[in-house]
């Protein structure tokens, strides 16, 4: 059986993954703040954590745990998929909330950095092939006003598989690790940027224009070229990719 582990399952891109996951029958456990209701099929398990991806640590702690605790005898494959993030108010940096700063960073690259260390360490030993995936954006390398702290969440997601992508490829059998950009998707984030003040967060008529041209992609499209992308055999020789790029 396939092992995925994934964050931010409740809506959007992450609720569309974990229901796909489901589909093939996988063993899955989701991160997320709200416990998703999802239905599972025979021959899929689903274990579900409400948690605080803003406090981490001991979530982590408890995935290390609960990974080591697996029998590895019945797993195939395991897989860590880290797509949880938030945007932060949307303007100019100095206008934030610091309380609102710490939250997007912490979600947006704490825990994915704490979560993908967990994750590392409990499989090490494990006889079979391990995938992390880091949900990145295209705003991790197109920097764009008004969502500094988006952008540097996702361009140090970018960095952080480039790095991991070097240490595991130094071991015999080392995972495979991506941040992959998962294309534009009609999400409760992008209603966020649409419904945003235009003279505090200068790019909003580009989402607007996204939005009204049909250029959004549904969840469970994107979802299906994520896993697509994951599915890939080449998977991890490079650690930035993007959808796009299929």
């Amino acid at each position: 059986m396939h092992l995925t582990v994934i964050t931010g399952a409740s809506r959007g891109l992450g609720r569309a993954v974990a229901e796909a996951l489901l589909a093939r029958g996988h063993r899955l456990l989701t991160l997320s703040r709200r416990a998703p209701e999802l239905a599972v099929p025979a021959g899929a398990e689903l274990l579900s954590w409400a948690v605080d991806l803003a406090d981490c640590t001991p979530v982590a702690q408890r995935l290390e745990r609960w990974l080591a605790a697996q029998d590895v005898r019945s797993l195939t494959s395991a897989t860590l998929i880290n797509n949880a993030g938030v945007v932060s108010k949307l303007g100019p940096l100095s206008g934030v909330p610091a309380d609102d700063l710490v939250n997007a960073m912490r979600v947006g690259l704490e825990a994915p950095t704490l979560l993908t260390a967990a994750f590392l360490r409990a499989t090490a030993a494990w006889p079979l092939p391990r995938k992390v995936l880091l949900v990145s954006s295209g705003l991790g390398r197109r920097a764009m006003a008004g969502s500094a702290s988006y952008c540097a969440a996702k361009a140090g997601l970018d960095h952080l598989a480039r790095a991991v992508a070097l240490e595991e490829a130094a071991k015999p059998a080392g995972a495979r690790i991506v941040a992959l950009a998962p294309g534009v998707i009609d999400t409760n984030m992008q209603v966020q940027l649409r419904a945003a003040d235009a003279t505090l967060f200068p790019e909003r008529e580009l989402f607007v224009g996204l939005k009204a041209g049909g250029q959004l992609d549904t969840p469970a499209a994107a979802a299906a070229k994520l896993l697509a992308y994951l599915d890939r055999p080449d998977f991890g020789a490079q650690p930035v990719g993007d959808v796009r790029d299929l």
